[in-house]
This record gives structure tokens, sequence and C-alpha cells, in this order.
């Protein structure tokens, strides 16, 4: 299946964070939502990237997002993960895959592809990063905000 296209109504999901709060994405209405999916946690590439945004935190909140990272992960990874990082965002569960089907990020089923969606203040989506490097995509998206 393509990925979902810029104009999209963003799915809805509801799912926990790695500190056991209920997250729904349509609890973001009013703000920009940085919707960032990555392949695993405590990975090199996946760990720059979350530092990365963790860094550039302060100034994704000036422009009025908020940042949600997705993986296959299950809640105790999450949690190591942030603790060990000082992560100062949400990291969705999505063990079960249902955020990764519903934003079409899957690769072969297993993992989820390194996307980024920027969803907009009404809950569409505003701007897809289909090919992200982690070194660099903090930036690319403040950039786009």
């Amino acid at each position: 299946m393509p990925l979902l296209k810029v104009g999209d109504e963003a799915p809805d999901f509801e799912t926990v964070d790695q500190n056991e709060n209920k997250i729904r994405l349509s609890y973001f209405k009013g703000k920009k939502v940085v919707l960032y999916f990555y392949p695993k946690d405590n990975t090199p590439g996946c760990t720059k990237e979350a530092c990365n945004f963790r860094d550039e935190i302060s100034l994704i909140k000036k422009k009025g997002a908020v940042v949600l990272g997705v993986s296959i992960d299950g809640l105790d990874s999450h949690k190591r993960f942030s603790e060990k990082y000082s992560l100062n965002f949400p990291l969705l569960v999505d063990n079960k895959k249902e955020i990764c089907r519903k934003y079409q990020t899957l690769k072969f089923g297993l993992l989820s592809k390194r996307i980024t969606y920027i969803i907009d203040e009404e809950g569409d989506v505003e701007y897809v990063f289909s090919e992200v490097s982690p070194a660099t995509h903090s930036k690319e998206v403040l950039e786009k905000l």
C-alpha cells in the first residue's frame, strides 16, 4: 500500500507512551504533530534521530508542534530507551503494529520504515518524509514546520 499523502486525513489511534500515559492522535487537535516512525529502540540510527529531536524540542514547540515517536517496541523497551537518553517527548507503544499499519510504514511486516508525517492542526497530513537521514532529520522537520 502507498504511504498516506498530503491532504489525507491522518488516521486516529489510541495507545500508551513510555510512561503509560494514554495517547490518542485526536488529543492533539489544534497543534501540529510530528509523527515519526523508526525501526528499533537503542540502535545507532534510531538513537541519533531521537536525540536530535530531544535537542531540538524547544524550537519545535515554539512552532506549535509536538513530537511523537513510534516503533513496534514494547513499553519496557521504550521506557529504558527514553530514560537512557533523557528523551523529552512521548514514544508510542505499537507492539501490535496497528499504528504502523494505519500509516503504511511496515517493512516486510516486521519493523517500521523510517518515515515521518507532519500532521496539521486539523488532523490532516501536511507533509510526508519518506526518505529520512537520522543525522539531519530534526533540522529538516524544523524547516517544514
